[in-house]
């Protein structure tokens, strides 16, 4: 995801962002700029691509200040290019921004009337010329600033500077991290702390709907009603330096807790809702003339794939094949001329996955790949790729990178639907509409109250040896997943299964120290569902509903209203046991023990 770094004080601004935005490269990135202010004047220096590119016109440009902000962008409003890199500007505010402005064709409407015109495609360049008119209002930084902030519908993480104000660099937060580093004479702020980490390890962390005004001597929080806000630097552990935890205990909670702002930015960046418009990647073939899709992947990928099985069949009618990456290669496979391989891979560089794809590519397949990693090998080689928009994910169990990966699998599904005829545009939008309040039923299951639960839950299971999971329909592959989080985090011999398979084999090893996990959406499979879970009861099995029936106990979802919120929300709760089961049990949560995150070899 993009990234930023800034300095107020600096005796080289330009060489200390250039630093930081190094350090954010693993983001993933498609352009860079840095911008200084100096001599009452923006100086700004933008490339499309790799920060090299950057590094060689700084050069040449040689800007010189104590003043300034820098940004790695990864595109989502408008193409990759040298005209929406940040910073972006007005005739005297300019700034970089991390986030998405949901509002912001409204708030550029308006802006336009007043005379305003914008030169980039993007939604952050909206920010300055809002910025700009409501300090000619006020005639003061931090009352515009509030003001423009209350404006924003969206997330953001802002660094701004203001002409005549060259000791001040205010930033501001909401749902996009940010913190503030404080240094002796200088100060900073960056999207990550690693990118501060050779400059300082002291730091101020910015709640949501904060800002702050920054000298190179002071720091000024205020929160959203304009109140100073006292806050307590905290002092930073070497071992933090690589990628910041943004409060959290582990990576993989922060993981967790990301996933309703991870599925907000792939709605922001794939869809147009009033429109009922999909706006993916031009295909190099024609989609109409598939009539075959064979989904190939390893690990929880697999998984996200074998969702999607159900959600294409539903949703558009067309023949799914799901493939692990490892088996695919060795078997003969019927290829055919209308056949679509999807290839899903978070790092994009899974060693079986790339073979796999190296053989469909010479047998002459049509690849897709749905990557994490937009430079990654498998995204290299394939005829089209769609990014999942995840952003960094360090835990090695993979929790937000299933949810984007079946979220863009789930916008593929409708597409094709559309275009096959399956559905109607009036069933497109509502879709649609269930994806996108997904974001919004998961936060509900992330509160405290829901989590007290779970942590109960989990240490009820310390002491289990093994565990099984059972489900049907697309919660089957829920059981799936859910398992294999467990047997990653706490070594616990889990195993998912579906349910209708329960008395083929596996009730033989029910007993009355066997938990058993029910994933039981209240749908039409409902009832059969809970005639396996009254199997499991009668001979002794210890039985916890994932359920959104209020009469079962267990752990507590939303109200299931389609497939897509079956596929994407019961899991949030089970990344969650298997966190705490693990975390009580003493495992090490982000870094399991035999195993990588990105598998490089066969």
């Amino acid at each position: 995801m993009c990234g930023i770094v800034g300095v107020v004080g600096s005796k080289n601004s330009t060489a200390t962002i250039l630093e930081g935005l190094k350090k954010l490269e693993y983001r993933g990135y498609d352009s860079a700029g840095i911008a200084v202010l100096s001599g009452g004047k923006f100086q700004t220096v933008k490339e499309e691509g790799k920060i090299a590119r950057l590094e060689s016109a700084l050069k040449k440009a040689k800007l010189q200040a104590t003043l300034g902000i820098g940004h790695t962008r990864w595109a989502t409003h408008g193409r990759p290019s040298k005209q929406n890199a940040h910073p972006h500007a007005s005739s005297k505010v300019c700034l970089v921004h991390n986030g998405i402005i949901e509002n912001y064709q409204e708030l550029q409407e308006k802006l336009k009337k007043s005379g305003v015109k914008f030169l980039s495609e993007t939604d952050s360049e909206t920010l300055p010329h809002l910025l700009e008119q409501h300090l000619a209002k006020t005639g003061d930084i931090k009352k515009s600033l509030l003001a423009t902030l209350k404006e924003v519908n969206g997330t953001f993480a802002l660094a701004v500077m203001f002409k005549g104000h060259e000791d001040l660099l205010a930033v501001a937060k909401r749902g996009s991290p940010l913190v503030i580093g404080l240094g002796e004479d200088e100060n900073y702020v960056a999207s990550d702390y690693y990118a501060l980490a050779s400059h300082t390890n002291q730091i101020l962390a910015l709640e949501d709907d904060e800002i702050a005004l920054i000298s190179a001597n002071s720091v000024e929080i205020f929160n959203s009603s304009g109140r100073e806000i006292k806050r307590e630097s905290k002092l930073m552990e070497p071992d933090n330096n690589k990628v910041s935890k943004d409060g959290y205990t582990h990576f993989m909670l922060k993981e967790i807790h990301e996933q309703p702002r991870v599925l907000e930015e792939i709605i922001q960046t794939y869809v147009t809702l009033a429109s009922g418009e999909i706006h993916l990647p031009n295909f190099s073939f024609d989609l109409s003339k598939i009539n075959k899709l064979t989904i190939i992947a390893c690990g929880t990928s697999y998984y996200a794939g074998l969702a999607a099985k159900y959600l294409f069949e539903e949703v558009a009618g067309i023949e799914v094949e799901v493939d692990i990456a490892s088996e695919f290669r060795y078997r003969k496979h019927p290829f055919r001329n209308d056949n679509l391989m999807i290839f899903v891979s978070q790092s994009g560089e899974t060693a079986d996955s790339l073979a796999a794809l190296k053989y469909a590519k010479e047998n002459k397949q049509k690849i897709l790949s749905v990557v994490n990693v937009t430079h990654s090998s498998i995204a290299q080689l394939s005829d089209v790729v769609i990014r999942t928009i995840a952003g960094p994910e360090i835990g090695v169990a993979s929790t937000k990178a299933y949810s984007a990966q079946i979220s863009v699998l789930t916008l593929l599904a409708i597409h094709f639907g559309f275009l096959r005829g399956k559905i109607s545009p009036k069933k497109k939008i509502e879709l649609l509409r269930e994806l996108t309040g997904v974001g919004a039923k998961m936060s509900e299951m992330l509160v405290q109250n829901n989590i007290r639960n779970i942590k109960k839950i989990a240490k009820s299971l310390v002491g289990a040896k093994h565990m099984l999971y059972i489900g049907r329909g697309v919660s089957q592959v829920t059981s799936f997943e859910s398992a294999l989080k467990m047997r990653e985090l706490s070594y616990i011999d889990a195993q998912g299964i579906a349910a209708g398979e329960l008395k083929h084999g596996t009730i033989a090893l029910i007993d009355k120290k066997m938990p058993v996990i029910v994933i039981a959406p209240h749908n039409q499979l409902f009832e059969k569902t809970i005639s396996n879970a009254e199997e499991v009861k009668a001979r002794g099995g210890k039985i916890i509903f994932v359920s959104d029936d209020e009469k079962l106990s267990g752990i507590k979802i939303p109200k299931i209203s389609g497939m897509i919120e079956e596929a994407l929300l019961p899991v949030v709760t089970t990344q969650l046991l298997a966190y705490y089961v693990a975390l009580f049990k003493g495992s090490d949560v982000d870094q399991p023990r035999n195993l990588a995150k990105s598998v490089t070899v066969e």
